[in-house]
């Protein structure tokens, strides 16, 4: 076996390796989003979600489908995959069902114990790089605390 041959059989093993562990990252993340969460925080277009709504809001996450409501009113239904390695670590989702159905939703998530936090573009924009939902920036910013069963 020549040279190059070893060389680029040891770059396809290394580039399988890191797909792996990046894989790996995901599905952990993916994992840790699971179950029912309750909303802390939100704001959209920089407008805070009033309080007496808060409570009202619900993600449930079950394998890689979430759906958020607010009381009995569907926002959204999606399919989600996740890529940490991403800075900040980056989530797309493709609502299937809700006002935006078909539409792809770019953001970002960090979860720290119990809190997750994400923000999202309108449907098909750029993907946001900070946490931020300021006027006009057409963003949608959460944050979710895991429910007590």
């Amino acid at each position: 076996m020549s040279t190059a041959t070893k060389f680029a059989l040891v770059v396809v093993a290394l580039t399988c390796l890191a797909t792996a562990q990046e894989s790996d990252e995901g599905k952990a993340d993916i994992a840790k989003m699971q179950g029912e969460w309750s909303m802390v925080s939100g704001s959209a277009d920089g407008f805070e979600i009033p309080a007496e709504m808060r409570p009202t809001a619900r993600r449930i996450c079950k394998g890689n489908e979430t759906t958020v409501t607010f009381g009995t009113q569907l926002i959204m239904q999606a399919t989600f995959t996740v890529d940490p390695t991403k800075k900040p670590k980056a989530i797309d989702y493709k609502a299937t069902d809700g006002p935006t159905k078909g539409k792809a939703h770019l953001g970002i998530y960090e979860i720290e114990g119990d809190t997750i936090k994400y923000c999202f573009a309108a449907p098909d924009g750029e993907r946001p790089a900070d946490f931020t939902s300021k006027p006009g920036e057409r963003r949608t910013l959460s944050v979710w605390k895991r429910k007590e069963s």
